[in-house]
């Protein structure tokens, strides 16, 4: 069994990482160099960084940001917002990140995935699905959860395990920033018929949560924010108490 991972999530708009609910009401939570590198000596396994508005001028600046955790933070970096070329994705790996998440992209473009994993390997493409509830299944929203696609959530995963991602960001945007706990139902439905590994994402506000979304979820990895760059626990207290519910975890 491979070992479950904690993955702190650094939302970051024109070089300040922020947070806020349901992808709106963003408030600064600070310099992203200095998260990284605090996230990284407290034992965190990963760092995504997601550029939130992905213009042009500020990916210059996600890529001076990577550039300079690359050099103090030895672990994965995974950077997501804008990306729609494969030019994007050198300029990022030559920067120092390890993988790239795609979505908007891949959703007006599904070649994109293909040619991109088949390029960069799928170990470096993580695809993103942003999903909302809608009855009785969930829907896959772009543009960073603002626009509709009407693309049902389980199959699109599917379909991006096929175009060659080697691993899905699944992210609530109706548990986004609420730190209720992750959408369990819909990790479940995307894990049970998908064999790559599934981040959760959205929603943590407790270790309890993640220990959910990794026993009951049955997801790979869970990623959070707020709970972290607020400090109301640390990856250490996290660790120890996923620890003690049996869960194999990487320690430091």
């Amino acid at each position: 069994m491979l070992t479950k991972r904690i993955i702190p999530c650094l939302d970051v708009d024109k070089g300040k990482v922020v947070k806020g609910k349901s992808f709106i009401n963003l408030v600064d939570a600070g310099d992203p160099v200095e998260l990284a590198k605090k996230y990284y000596d407290s034992g965190a396994d990963e760092i995504v960084f997601l550029d939130i508005t992905a213009s042009i001028e500020n990916r210059e600046t996600i890529l001076s940001i990577v550039e300079k955790v690359s050099k103090n933070v030895f672990i994965p970096l995974t950077v997501g917002g804008g990306i729609k070329v494969i030019e994007d994705i050198k300029k990022l790996l030559n920067s120092g990140a390890d993988k790239v998440s795609i979505n908007t992209s891949g959703i007006l473009n599904r070649n994109f995935i293909n040619e991109a994993s088949n390029y960069f390997g799928s170990q470096a493409i993580v695809g993103a699905i942003d999903a909302k509830k809608n009855g009785n299944s969930w829907e896959i929203y772009s543009h960073g959860g603002r626009k509709p696609t009407g693309l049902d959530a389980l199959q699109w995963a599917k379909t991006l395990e096929k175009l060659g991602a080697g691993e899905l960001l699944v992210t609530s945007i109706d548990q986004d920033g609420k730190t209720s706990g992750y959408d369990i139902d819909l990790l479940q439905e995307i894990t049970n018929n998908v064999n790559i590994p599934i981040i959760a994402s959205g929603g943590a506000g407790s270790p309890e949560h993640m220990y959910k979304a990794l026993a009951e979820g049955k997801a790979d990895a869970v990623l959070a924010a707020s709970i972290f760059h607020f400090e109301e626990y640390t990856i250490k207290n996290i660790k120890q108490y996923l620890n003690s519910k049996g869960i194999k975890i990487r320690n430091d």
